[in-house]
């Protein structure tokens, strides 16, 4: 592997989680990206209230992204091998994390509709 491109990503991608899971995935976050894009217009502020209620599922989602990737690898923290691996692993604890804040920030304001706390 020379270059790494879009292709390669994807079906490496496709290979770690198989392909009928990885899109599924990906429909899933595009779904909670336009619902979170409509929330925001929708109310026109942020709540902090639900704002921090979304921080603090963080730690949460991190751990959890961590576990799913490596369950999905077959891998665990005794293998990490280098400071790449630290790198890859810390990104999708990021990743896990931000997505959960969305996701509970999102489900929050569906669930509970727009409120004045701001």
């Amino acid at each position: 592997m020379e270059q790494l491109t879009f292709e390669t990503m994807l079906a490496v991608f496709e290979e770690i989680f198989g392909r009928g899971l990885f899109w599924a995935m990906v429909a899933a976050a595009v779904v909670v990206t336009l619902v979170y894009i409509y929330v925001l217009i929708r109310d026109r502020s942020m709540s902090m209230r639900k704002f921090l209620v979304a921080q603090l599922s963080m730690p949460v989602g991190a751990v959890a992204a961590v576990v799913f990737v490596q369950a999905m690898t077959h891998s665990h923290l005794r293998d990490i091998g280098g400071p790449v691996d630290v790198i890859v692993l810390l990104g999708v604890a990021a990743m896990g994390a931000i997505g959960i804040a969305i996701l509970v920030y999102t489900a929050q304001s569906l669930i509970r509709g727009k409120t004045d706390d701001a």
